[in-house]
């Protein structure tokens, strides 16, 4: 029997070392199929969804190979979106953590261009980017991938759903052909077959199955009599589940934030997310769904990938997915870490095609559930367990998520265990309470004072 345990593989002491200090023992089915070919220098192509662990499994090949020594641009790690960049970044640098004076860049769009110039001018080993920000680099000159050994595609097919086959290509140009190449993707359209057969040599193909979907996820499927119960269906599916993280799927921007704005005037908690949103509004948005103080995230496949939220109750899709693989990603959003998760899907007439689809994925038949009872619409909307407050300082005022949480819990403040996630960004913070705490927490905020100095401090949820 092959052995899973990351000590098992011909990795540098100081990378073995430090993931038993993170507590990375065993590899995951993804890690286990793709670390083998990617540490043997071989090109790779694998389909893994968001949360399999295939972050950890290109960037512990990208660190293997790296010479710290030598101070050039070793490595590119491309991503559609600038969060996954980032998410990507804080995960290589927690693994290089026994590396010293190893450099990992983010270049995203969304922010000034200028600070990434400084940045790029004292050097790197490790980008990692969007493909639109890199490409700028590029053509500026202050970019330059002569010395890439390895070039990673994550999320490849949300890259090309979002048109950056042309960038992706220009960037790739600038690439030495003599490299190895690590392609990641949660599905496989022709499209990924048309680029991986450009791009990469010889690939090993690897493939892991959404077990974990099927099998902790109860779907059920709602059939419409007509197209104008779309939304009254969703308002009784959110009154039946009451979920405190739900996923509402729609498969265009506008469709997006109509539903959301829908929503939100009816009294749910609903925010929207889509490619037409500003970075600071993305932001925030995924700090209020991921903290619980919005319940309801609708949000297009594209602006979903890459969402890093392990303890959603629930994915409705407000229509039925372009292809089965879609469907199967949408729907592994939930049931994640082996806990149980719900996915409701709506569909009508014209739809029935897409859903026998779905059955022949998954080897069954999915017949349509009784509709829930019309009296669930009289009922008020439900409202979110957390609500978030905003402080007017943040790491530029040296202010961390202790001082925040000491500031909360000290002398006649809220208890511990009501105090939920807390972001602390350049200038501002956020932080997360029980709603039945939201006021005295205020309050201890407003009244006291964080590293010797008075704040500012609102609420910005209802």
């Amino acid at each position: 029997m092959t052995s899973t345990a990351f000590s098992s593989l011909a990795l540098p002491t100081g990378l073995v070392d430090n993931l038993s200090t993170l507590g990375y023992s065993q590899m995951t089915p993804v890690q286990a199929q793709s670390l083998p070919p990617v540490l043997s220098g071989k090109d790779i192509i694998a389909q893994a969804k968001t949360g399999s662990g295939k972050t950890a499994a290109f960037s512990l090949g990208v660190l293997a190979k790296l010479n710290v020594k030598r101070f050039r641009v070793q490595s590119l790690v491309l991503c559609p979106t600038r969060e996954l960049a980032e998410q990507v970044a804080v995960e290589m640098r927690k693994l290089a953590r026994g590396i010293h004076n190893i450099k990992i860049l983010t270049l995203c769009g969304g922010v000034s261009i200028g600070p990434q110039i400084g940045s790029l001018e004292h050097g790197a080993h490790i980008i990692v980017g969007t493909p639109g920000r890199v490409d700028d680099h590029i053509r500026k000159g202050t970019l330059r991938l002569d010395d890439v050994e390895t070039l990673v595609l994550d999320e490849a097919d949300q890259m090309l759903d979002m048109g950056f086959q042309d960038t992706l290509d220009a960037i790739i140009e600038c690439i030495p052909q003599n490299r190895q190449t690590l392609l990641f993707s949660a599905t496989f359209p022709r499209a990924i077959e048309a680029i991986a057969k450009r791009v990469l040599k010889t690939p090993e193909t690897i493939k892991v199955e959404e077990e974990q979907a099927k099998s902790t996820i109860k779907q059920y499927f709602y059939k419409m009599d007509n197209n104008k119960q779309r939304y009254s269906t969703l308002k009784l599916l959110l009154h039946k589940f009451t979920p405190q993280s739900c996923v509402v799927f729609c498969n265009t921007k506008v469709e997006t934030q109509q539903v959301c704005d829908d929503l939100a005037s009816e009294g749910f908690s609903a925010v929207a997310l889509h490619g037409d949103l500003e970075q600071r509004e993305r932001e925030r948005t995924l700090i209020h769904f991921a903290n619980k103080s919005a319940s309801i995230l609708v949000a297009t496949d594209v602006a979903a990938r890459g969402l890093d939220i392990d303890d959603m109750d629930m994915v409705i899709n407000y229509h039925l997915a372009h292809d089965p693989q879609t469907h199967v990603h949408r729907v592994g959003r939930t049931g994640r870490a082996g806990k149980k998760g719900i996915a409701c899907s709506i569909y009508g007439e014209a739809e029935q095609f897409k859903v026998a689809q779905i059955g022949d994925y998954y080897e069954r038949d999915f017949l349509p559930e009784p509709m829930p009872a019309f009296s669930l619409l009289e009922k008020p909307p439900y409202k979110p367990e957390m609500v978030t407050l905003m402080i007017d300082s943040g790491k530029k005022q040296k202010v961390r998520a202790g001082d925040i949480l000491g500031a909360l819990t000290g002398k006649e403040g809220i208890a511990g265990r009501q105090v939920g996630k807390i972001n602390v960004l350049d200038n501002v913070a956020f932080v997360a309470v029980e709603r039945n705490a939201s006021k005295p927490a205020l309050r201890k905020l407003t009244e006291g004072n964080i590293k010797g100095r008075k704040i500012r401090a609102r609420r910005l949820t209802r």
